[in-house]
């Protein structure tokens, strides 16, 4: 049984459905990434599986006795007291206040994740007060964990400890995160929900791209296909008199039907369309840094640091929450003087800013007037774009464009603010934690332009995959005031960072390590004949294992297959997860039978 399933569940606000026949079972030990676009209805689906919200239809089923505790993706602004006090609330009506058990766990979880128990809530920064709330879902120890956005606003030492308490989480987990590496450590299948439709997929985040894009192109080829027919109808209805008055009345009930059909279609959400705007070519010096100090009383952020930046560098920060990497930017661009040394601009700089808080957008604005005042037009290259079609490759509706920015989420938030930057020139773009709430095909997209750009670059990231495929070279904040340079991304800093880790053996040590990789005179062991022929018969019924499995994630593929019965569905869900579990376990026992007859040379 499961620990939790839905089954046809839907739910709208406005004209159109939010979540429409979604089904979905949690088993236990279960890690769900749950995929879709901004605003698709993910942080909603994980209230309703909480029971903060109920669906207006469909079936819930739960676990007697299962608990559910819950990481909101915004921080609630009711909480008070310190750290300690808002950790020990949900455990009161486990155990008796102040118990040694409640305390230890307290204690052991504040500890991974970095936290000050006497600290006020209230007062912290939004990493610390995100990290209080993880710890918070944490140290309940509930049967399912849902985590909207789990990493966001926590550095990348915070993410990886996260990523290690996770993982011997004993019960289920169901997280919406778009931190590809964190979806890869964790992730053991991917829920994906798209235009209320929620699909399962047990296969790696690459594999489900595939599939998806395969699937997407299956609907499209449908979907040309009906529009072909329906067209040739409404051809056929407009014909003269003649025509009218033979029309066969069960011909004209399908053409009313194929209407309705077309008009609840929902089409797929289209993809930004940004472009990066260059400008002129800076001089080979982009800036200079030389013996810079700054913090503030006894605290130390950096001390003595120097640096230069040419034309065409690609520079990551990264360091912990606190430790001075958004100072370090602002004095780069000589928003104000260090405590010590000198900040030299080159020639012809044209900067560009992403700001991790949204200050760089006026509340008081509407989206439109955020990126060109009180125009019409912004000029994209040599070209003038209507401010609304702008907008519109940002994914923004007129009525978005026209709102305040207030009504809009963290991803849209983020989206406005990329279209901002992006609706002028820059030569040096300066980007503060530009992925945050962003959808993964909008960060693929922001990743890949990028990639292109042909300007200098400084980013400040805890996404991991974001640095390494996109900058050239990391500052590093490591022990106090030191911030060193590397060459590389990410994966590159911490490789290096091992090496010099990881002691030199002494030659005893050498010795002793020669001594025990002696081969051994002892002879291999042999398969039995029975092993022999259940070896034989592996790659066949591997094949057979395989060609169900394709045969299932072909039914699943096809446009019609959600008209079917929920119960229908969810038993092809589950006879899916049992093919990818007979799946490992078979190869894993061919690898295993092969090894031994390679070795004992009964290949």
């Amino acid at each position: 049984m499961s620990e939790l399933g839905i089954e046809g569940l839907g739910i709208s606000f406005g004209a159109r459905p939010l979540l429409e026949g979604a089904s979905l079972q949690i088993e236990r030990g279960e890690r769900i990434g749950l995929l879709g676009r901004n605003g698709c209805g993910k942080s909603t689906l994980l209230r309703i599986l909480g029971g903060e919200l109920e669906p207006d239809s469909g079936k819930i089923s739960r676990r007697k006795g299962l608990s559910v505790a819950s990481l909101p993706q915004e921080v609630p602004r009711e909480l008070s007291g310190t750290i300690h006090q808002l950790l020990h609330e949900p455990l009161e009506g486990i155990e008796a206040h102040g118990s040694w058990e409640n305390d230890a766990r307290i204690d052991r979880i504040a500890a991974r994740l970095g936290l000050d128990l006497e600290a006020v809530f209230a007062d912290q920064s939004a990493g610390t007060r995100r990290r209080a709330l993880l710890a918070r879902a944490l140290v309940q120890e509930a049967d399912i964990l849902l985590l909207d956005e789990p990493t966001n606003h926590l550095d990348i030492e915070a993410i990886m400890a996260l990523e290690e308490l996770l993982k011997r989480h004993p019960g289920s987990i169901v997280f919406v995160t778009h931190d590809r590496s964190f979806l890869r450590q964790l992730c053991t299948r991917i829920a994906d929900l798209d235009r209320g439709r929620l699909t399962s997929y047990e296969c790696s985040y690459e594999k489900y791209l595939e599939r998806k894009e395969a699937n997407l192109e299956v609907e499209a080829e449908t979907n040309a296909q009906f529009d072909k027919k329906l067209q040739q109808e409404e051809a056929w209805i407009r014909r003269g008199v003649k025509a009218r008055r033979t029309r066969d009345m069960g011909r004209v009930r399908e053409l009313q039907a194929m209407r309705a059909e077309r008009a609840r279609r929902q089409d797929p959400t289209g993809k930004v369309r940004a472009e990066i705007q260059e400008g002129g070519r800076t001089g080979q010096i982009v800036l200079r840094a030389t013996g810079i100090s700054h913090g503030y009383g006894e605290q130390v952020l950096f001390k003595d640091f120097s640096t230069e930046i040419q034309r065409g560098d690609r520079v990551g920060l990264i360091g912990p929450n606190g430790c001075g990497k958004t100072t370090l930017l602002r004095i780069l661009l000589e928003e104000f003087e260090p405590n010590e040394g000198t900040i030299r601009h080159g020639t012809n700089l044209e900067i560009g800013c992403f700001d991790q808080l949204h200050d760089l957008l006026d509340e008081s604005k509407t989206v439109r007037e955020n990126v060109c005042d009180f125009g019409d037009h912004v000029m994209i290259g040599e070209k003038q774009r209507h401010i609304i079609s702008y907008l519109s490759d940002f994914l923004f509706t007129p009525d978005q464009a026209q709102g305040k920015i207030t009504k809009l989420s963290g991803g849209e938030r983020n989206r406005l603010q990329l279209a901002k930057l992006l609706a002028r020139p820059a030569n040096l773009l300066v980007l503060d934690e530009p992925t945050n709430d962003l959808d993964l095909e909008t960060l693929e997209h922001l990743e890949d332009l990028l990639v292109q750009y042909q300007g200098t670059l400084l980013i400040v990231s805890h996404d991991r995959e974001f640095l390494d495929n996109v900058v050239t070279s990391t500052l590093v904040f490591e022990e106090t005031g030191k911030v060193a340079e590397y060459v590389g991304g990410y994966s590159d800093w911490l490789e290096w960072k091992s090496k010099q880790e990881q002691p030199e053996l002494t030659t005893s040590k050498a010795k002793a390590k020669v001594r025990q990789e002696k081969p051994s005179t002892a002879k291999p062991r042999r398969l039995t004949y029975k092993e022999l022929e259940e070896l034989r018969l592996l790659p066949a019924r591997l094949e057979e294992l395989e060609a169900e499995q394709s045969s299932l994630h072909e039914r699943m593929a096809s446009p019609d297959y959600f008209k079917r019965d929920g119960g229908m569905i969810a038993s092809d869900q589950r006879r899916l997860e049992e093919l990818q579990a007979s799946l490992s376990k078979t190869y894993e026992r061919w690898e295993n039978l092969e090894s031994i007859a390679e070795e004992a040379g009964q290949g």
